[in-house]
């Protein structure tokens, strides 16, 4: 990517200017939007008012009103307050699908402050580097991630720690079924929970001591946050334009990094996905959330997307086939986004044990490709559509889609989402515009767009030109009838069961293993989409590689989804004229089996 400033250079006038994709919209969808004016905050008191008495929440079966959901919200940013939590402020959340998520998640952000989402897997290295960036004072955290948490060194400024259990959101023969001396309830309650008096399980009002630095930070559990009281409504409000959720990336190189989406960037696809689905009733959906809420793609379409309709959204920790399966007996989806492979299982479980899946009207897949043969089995067992959409982290995250309707093209990932601009162009000369048909990079524009990335203003000088346009590092060309076809990535980026893994944050962890010369990681394709981390390893001279300790050394420093799936050892990388790893040779090599 060209990596001179662009922001202050204009653009030649807009190729597309009059928006003629808007001809393929499916029935319903309004060429001009009108966006919804104030913050999350009006978002959820809206939905709160419009929907009180109807469920909000559904968790292995306990449910939860909007109107007790608005409640708690109010008494979790008391509680926030209490432990001197302010606008601008950073409040981390690492937490799976939970109610406490969604109420901590809205609780932030009615004090004016921002929510940053972590992966509650991840490792204590790839905490510390979140951590260290955005500065969180305070961090509501699933109990199992307590101790990791605790372990930050005291530079990050980390002071208070409020530890969530997920059992007590569970109903009550749930929970008593979760305490028998049996097996599969041993099995269920660790995978829950801490099971076990630690630091993150202590008495209200104590400290407890971090294993680095000896560092001492507050530790209360969860139910103490909502024993403040609730929050006097009188109170200082965001602005649309403030800033809202810092959401990590690779972006399109390197390390991850923080992207700063606005409330009015997630206001504004929250209304484009409602606008894009004419056929959704408010009040009246049900929302699977398999997708976690911790990712932008589950973020909008399972928490703000949903609550703005006044759906239900069952939550589910993780995406178990059979969990997933029992809720829908209960409590059917509607709509359900995911990615190919949870509709491949769901389809084939589905079918094993004789379920039906009848009546998910609308399902919308991202992060990889659509094969063909799923939506052909998918739409025969739900009898809805299953539709390809295209979008990143920077746009809040979707921007591009296939209508819900005939005028769909699979293949394709669709067309502009409403009130959203597209341009191609020569990646090397971005005042170049490429013809139908042409390749070059995806530029994006529209009010779902991010304002930049946190505390990197040369990377957000590259990645956003003069007029509010997007660099997506993506490969497109745009046929006739203005649908895009992704054909490339000029970042080097893996995709990996919807996750983006940065290859330099994989071969810097293998890189300290003991005998590692040199060692390069690359994505390979799955038959079924997505991509295998692969790494490629020179020993260093004299000492060989234990491919399967390499691998347990990255376990213990990486997420299982980053730790690469084969190690193949290589006498040496093949380098261009001046010593650059060619990655793409590399993947050329491992794909023919050389």
């Amino acid at each position: 990517m060209d990596k001179k400033p662009t922001r202050g250079a204009p653009l030649p006038g807009l190729p597309w200017a009059d928006r003629p994709w808007t001809k393929h919209y499916s029935p319903g969808v309004p060429a001009n939007l009108k966006l919804p004016k104030g913050s999350l905050v009006d978002l959820m008191d809206s939905s709160v008012r419009r929907f009180g008495a109807k469920t909000a929440l559904e968790f292995f079966g306990a449910t939860t009103s909007y109107r007790e959901l608005g409640t708690q919200i109010n008494r979790a940013a008391a509680g926030l307050k209490k432990l001197g939590v302010k606008a601008g402020d950073r409040v981390a959340l690492v937490l799976p699908n939970c109610p406490q998520h969604v109420v901590a998640f809205h609780a932030a952000l009615r004090l004016g402050a921002v929510v940053v989402e972590h992966n509650p897997l991840f490792t204590d290295r790839e905490l510390r580097h979140q951590f260290e960036d955005h500065g969180a004072a305070v961090a509501i955290v699933w109990d199992k991630a307590v101790d990791r948490v605790l372990q930050l060194p005291a530079d990050v400024g980390l002071r208070s720690v409020v530890s969530v259990e997920l059992i007590p959101a569970m109903p009550l023969a749930k929970r008593l079924a979760l305490r028998l001396p049996l097996p599969a309830a041993r099995r269920a309650r660790a995978a829950l929970s801490a099971g076990k008096q630690s630091a993150g399980k202590p008495a209200a009002g104590t400290s407890a001591r971090g294993l680095a630095g000896g560092v001492r930070r507050q530790v209360l559990p969860w139910r103490d946050l909502l024993d403040a009281g609730e929050l006097k409504k009188r109170h200082p409000r965001p602005a649309p334009e403030d800033l809202a959720v810092l959401q990590y990336t690779s972006g399109t190189t390197g390390t991850p990094k923080g992207a700063m989406l606005t409330h009015a960037n997630l206001q504004a696809n929250a209304a484009q996905g409602r606008a894009w689905v004419p056929g959704l009733k408010d009040g009246r959906e049900t929302v699977y959330a398999v997708l976690p809420m911790f990712h932008a793609y589950g973020l909008t379409l399972c928490m703000t997307f949903a609550l703005s309709t006044g759906a239900r959204l069952v939550l589910f920790p993780k995406f178990d086939v059979d969990l997933v399966l029992k809720a829908h007996r209960k409590s059917p989806a509607t709509f359900l986004p995911a990615v190919p492979p949870i509709y491949d299982r769901l389809a084939a479980a589905a079918a094993r044990q004789g379920v039906s899946l009848k009546g998910i009207r609308y399902s919308i897949s991202g992060a990889m490709n659509l094969p063909a043969a799923t939506v052909d089995t998918w739409e025969k067992a739900t009898g809805g559509y299953l539709i390809e959409g295209y979008g990143l982290t920077e746009t809040s995250p979707i921007s591009v889609g296939n209508p819900f309707g005939p005028s769909r093209k699979p293949g394709t990932v669709g067309v502009p989402f409403p009130l959203t601009d597209i341009r191609v162009v020569d990646p090397q000369n971005v005042l170049i515009d490429r013809g139908p048909g042409e390749p070059g990079e995806l530029l994006i524009r529209g009010p779902q767009v991010f304002a930049g990335y946190w505390n990197r203003p040369q990377e957000t000088e590259e990645a956003l030109l003069e007029g509010g346009w997007f660099r997506t590092g993506d490969i497109v060309s745009v046929d006739n009838d203005f649908f895009v076809t992704i054909r490339d990535r000029i970042k080097e980026l893996i995709i990996s069961g919807g996750f983006n893994i940065s290859p330099t944050e994989v071969e810097d962890v293998l890189a300290e293993f003991p005998g590692v010369a040199e060692v390069s990681v690359v994505g390979l394709p799955r038959p079924g989409g997505g991509e295998d981390v692969v790494a490629a390893v020179v020993p260093a001279a004299g000492a060989t590689v234990d491919v399967g300790a390499l691998q347990a050394f990255a376990r213990g420093q990486l997420a299982a989804y980053k730790v690469p799936r084969r190690v193949v050892v290589l006498d040496e990388l093949p380098r261009s004229l001046i010593g650059k790893v060619l990655r793409r040779k590399i993947q050329d090599m491992l794909a023919a089996g050389r």
